[in-house]
C-alpha cells in the first residue's frame, strides 16, 4: 500500500503558507513604491514564487492521488463520449427530480475537459460554474471533492489549493470522478442543493456510470 509522508507534507504546507506571506510582504512595497525597476523586479520574484507554489502543490497532489485511487491498469479504456455523458446526465436528473431537486450537472472528460453540461429548469444561475468547477476540480486532481475538502483544511496537506487554477478547484461536495474498469475516464459535477444533496447526486451519477456504460 502507498504510504503518504506527513511529516514532509506538513513541512511543505508550513512553507507554502511562508510564501504566500512573502508575496503579501513583497505587495505592500510594491504598493507603497514608485520605483518602476524595483517594481518590476518584485514582480518577477513574485511570479517565481507562485511558480515554486504550483510545483509544491503538484507534487502533493501526485503523492495523495495514489492514496486515493486505483491505478489506470486499462490503457485501452476510452473516456466518456458525449452520447455517455447525455444518458448519465439524464439518469442523474430523473433522480434529482424524484429528489425534488434542480440541478446543473456537468460531465467532463479525464482531460478535465468538458464533454456536456446541462441546466434543469428552474435551476440556480450560479450552479453552472460550480457544477463545472466541480467537475474540472474532479478531473484535474482526480478525487471526489468532498475528499478533498477534507485534505484542503487547514493543516492538511492541500490546504490553499482552491485558490490555484484561476479559482476552478471547489474544496465542497459535489464532484466526483468516473472511474470505469479501474480507470478515470471523466468526472460528473452536480450543483443546486446542499452540499450533502450534491454529494449524493454526483455519487449517484458515479454509481451508475457502469450501467450507462453497457447501454452504449
Amino acid at each position: 500500500m502507498h504510504e503518504t509522508n506527513e511529516p514532509g507534507k506538513k513541512k511543505l504546507a508550513s512553507l507554502y503558507h511562508d510564501l504566500d506571506g512573502l508575496i503579501g510582504y513583497i505587495e505592500c512595497i510594491q504598493a507603497e513604491s514608485d520605483n518602476v525597476d524595483l517594481n518590476l523586479n518584485l514582480r518577477d520574484i513574485t511570479r517565481k514564487i507562485k511558480s515554486t507554489q504550483a510545483q509544491m502543490v503538484e507534487a502533493v497532489v501526485k503523492d495523495v492521488m495514489g492514496v486515493y485511487l486505483p491505478l489506470e491498469k486499462n490503457e485501452m479504456v476510452q473516456d466518456i463520449n458525449l452520447d455517455q455523458a447525455v444518458v448519465l446526465i439524464k439518469e442523474v436528473e430523473n433522480q434529482a427530480k424524484r429528489w425534488g431537486m434542480s440541478v446543473v450537472t456537468s460531465i467532463y472528460n479525464s482531460a478535465a475537459r468538458p464533454v456536456a453540461v446541462h441546466c434543469m429548469d428552474q435551476s440556480y444561475i450560479a450552479s453552472f460554474d460550480v457544477a463545472n468547477n466541480k467537475a474540472y476540480a474532479s478531473a484535474a486532481l482526480k478525487m471526489s471533492t468532498i475528499t478533498l475538502k477534507n485534505l484542503s483544511q487547514p493543516g492538511q496537506e492541500l490546504y490553499g489549493i482552491q485558490h490555484t487554477n484561476e479559482g476552478q478547484i471547489v474544496i465542497f461536495g459535489g464532484g466526483e470522478p468516473l472511474i470505469y474498469k479501474e480507470k478515470i475516464i471523466g468526472s460528473i459535477g452536480v450543483s443546486g442543493g446542499t452540499e450533502e444533496e450534491d454529494t449524493k447526486l454526483a455519487e449517484f451519477g458515479k454509481n451508475k456510470l457502469k450501467e450507462v456504460m453497457t447501454w452504449s
